[in-house]
């Protein structure tokens, strides 16, 4: 009983990736609008009605792909800055910044993917069920937090704070390496990192503030 019960969870997760490789693929090759469910179904050899017992509808599957994608840039940035030595807060924030936008400019279909669609509202979700490819996913928030824990730095409103983060450099970085406006993304780094660092003294708290 144990082994069948573990094929048929396989069985399911086998199908369920199978999904998810299938509607990456159409999602960036023919557009999310043009793409049914129907059609991401049939190129993944499941029934239709299969579909339906892993994700609501079409957008929930993108929305569970773009947490993905995304968090999946984010753990190799961090797995990057783990064999830095680098001992700031805002130094890691600002490598990671570097690191995020050197792997959004190699890979520019998975920028136009996540893109316009990507805020800390959406990483910060539980992504305990995103887990579609081999791996396990980040636990950004917590990450985050921690790396907090161990600044010397206080902010007042962390959360605020990667927010406006998050949704400045991914705007930011589209329109940049995507459309080279208002520069291609070579000349534009050093301002977005500028932007990073400024936002992130604004949210410092002084020894004033703490009176």
């Amino acid at each position: 009983m144990i082994a069948k019960a573990g094929k048929a969870e396989e069985n399911k997760k086998k199908k369920r990736e199978a999904l998810l490789h299938t509607a990456f693929d159409l999602f960036t090759s023919q557009g999310f609008s043009k793409t049914t469910v129907a059609n991401i179904a049939e190129k993944a050899g499941v029934a239709k009605g299969t579909f339906y017992l892993y994700f609501k509808d079409k957008y929930d599957l993108r929305d569970k792909l773009i947490r993905h994608e995304a968090n999946e840039i984010l753990q190799r940035s961090f797995t990057a800055l783990q064999a830095t030595g680098l001992r700031t807060f805002e130094e890691k924030m600002l490598f990671m910044t570097g690191n995020i936008i050197s792997q959004l400019t190699e890979n520019k279909l998975v920028l136009k993917f996540i893109s316009r669609n990507l805020s800390w509202g959406m990483l910060k979700h539980d992504v305990s069920d995103l887990t579609p490819f081999d791996g396990e996913d980040l636990d950004v928030e917590q990450i985050y937090i921690q790396e907090l824990r161990k600044s010397n730095v206080r902010y007042r409103n962390p959360e605020i704070m990667l927010y406006m983060i998050v949704d400045f450099v991914g705007s930011t970085a589209y329109s940049s390496i995507i459309e080279s406006d208002p520069l291609p993304i070579d000349e534009m780094r050093p301002y977005i990192l500028d932007a990073v660092q400024a936002i992130m003294k604004s949210q410092e708290v002084t020894p004033q503030d703490s009176q």
